[in-house]
């Protein structure tokens, strides 16, 4: 077991050696990876997300591929078409892009509803359906989807409900000055990163073993209790804090429980606990309630966002 975590833990600090002043990406794209799920990012263009998953898709040797959504997309250029064939005069099925097992949606808030919802649609059953016919995507399957915050001029907001089915929603910032000096000198040549090792050898059997692992390290009750009231709380809001009432129209699904629990475990296993700590919660609870809090027409208008609700209702809800 051991031997799992330190192929996952040297997985992370290669693609940090890779992808310089963006850690907390890694980290979640790894946590999203080995909870089984999906990942909206929102970054400006620049950020390495692109380079992100490209990165992992290399290092553990899994197919990948890249989508640009456009507003003249199509649901089938995604999932794939059957195509006559006049030499057997049969039809027969052509694969899309969404059959690899990780892939990148980029700008997935460019395409219209029915493009977002073949992709949403394979993200959440993990087959396609084309002429009656089921296909289905590989066991180790992830979206990366990516939004930029800075044009929403001819985007398509993704409806909530779709939102609902990412496990994590990312944002990702600028880096720092020393990072910024890291980068521009990797990229010019005259810093070398180091290569990676010979011997290191991740495989997508790996990611799976590490999938079970990571799920089986310990949480106590009192914290289960923890992270359901927590969820609560942004249903009940008032309870906790009725200031805040008003700010909310519909709290977190179920799916967040399930979210929040499953995300403490891994982050946890990756920092090598043998058990779930409030830390382990915090560290990815914005990440899985942001999109998943619906605010009120009265919070936007004053400029309230939804990280400011988590951290409001972190304070209130007492610890374990």
């Amino acid at each position: 077991m051991a031997e799992t975590r330190e192929k996952i833990v040297e997985l992370q600090k290669i693609m940090n050696n890779k992808i310089l002043g963006q850690s907390d990406l890694v980290n979640k794209l790894l946590i999203t990876l080995l909870a089984d799920g999906n990942v909206l990012v929102e970054g400006a263009p620049g950020l390495a997300k692109t380079k992100a998953i490209k990165t992992l898709a290399s290092l553990i040797k899994a197919d990948y591929n890249r989508i640009q959504f456009t507003p003249d997309l199509l649901p089938s250029d995604i999932t794939g078409s059957d195509i006559y064939i006049s030499s057997t005069g049969k039809f027969e099925f052509r694969q899309g892009p969404v059959f690899a097992n990780l892939v990148l949606a980029d700008e997935i808030n460019r395409a219209p509803a029915k493009v977002q919802s073949a992709l949403l649609e394979a993200m959440a059953e993990r087959q396609v359906s084309i002429g009656g016919k089921r296909y289905q995507l590989p066991e180790l399957f992830m979206v990366m989807a990516t939004q930029n915050p800075i044009e929403h001029e001819g985007t398509y907001n993704l409806p909530e409900a779709q939102l609902d089915r990412f496990l994590l929603y990312v944002k990702i910032n600028q880096p720092d000055a020393d990072s910024e000096k890291a980068i521009l000198r990797l990229v010019r040549g005259e810093v070398m990163q180091q290569e990676t090792k010979t011997d290191y050898a991740v495989t997508i059997d790996d990611i799976l073993a590490a999938r079970k692992e990571a799920l089986q390290i310990h949480m106590s009750e009192a914290l289960e209790e923890y992270i359901v009231q927590l969820i609560i709380a942004t249903r009940q809001i008032e309870k906790y804090d009725s200031s805040l009432k008003n700010y909310i129209s519909f709290g977190a699904s179920p799916r967040a429980t399930i979210a929040l629990d499953r995300c403490s475990r891994i982050n946890a296993w990756l920092k090598g606990k043998t058990f779930v700590t409030p830390e382990d919660v915090h560290d990815v609870v914005k990440d899985v309630l942001r999109h998943r809090i619906i605010l009120s027409f009265e919070a936007q208008a004053e400029g309230i966002t939804s990280d400011e609700i988590i951290d409001s209702i972190l304070q209130k809800v007492a610890l374990p």
